[in-house]
């Protein structure tokens, strides 16, 4: 059975940057395309960013410029490097495949954006 574990998340100031990661249990070669969601205090999760297995990337208009996403396959994790966050990008972030099953879905880690 396949488990996500995402980390990195944390309390940064506007403007800084953040790195999170997700480590799969098992080869997320097999997934295909990858993504990393969040959801919000009172919102639905959204995607904000996806990566195929060949590595193409897609990104949400709210983070495009400022989040990259990337993946390891040979270590089984997927990043997503965050800079220039804003107290919008508040949120708990996912790691999921693209589109999402719902049966991997981890805890997530909660990124907060404050002065």
């Amino acid at each position: 059975q396949v488990q996500l574990v995402e980390s990195g998340g944390g309390l940064v100031q506007p403007g800084g940057s953040l790195r999170l990661s997700c480590a799969a249990s098992g080869t997320i070669f097999r997934f295909g395309a990858m993504g990393w969601y969040r959801q919000a205090p009172g919102k639905q999760r959204e995607l904000v960013a996806a990566i195929t297995g060949g590595g193409r990337t897609n990104y949400a208009d709210s983070v495009k410029g400022r989040f990259t996403i990337s993946r390891d396959n040979a270590k089984n994790t997927v990043a997503l490097q965050m800079n220039s966050l804003k107290p919008e990008d508040t949120a708990v972030y996912y790691c999921n495949r693209d589109p999402a099953t719902q049966g991997y879905w981890g805890q997530g880690t909660q990124v907060t954006v404050s002065s």
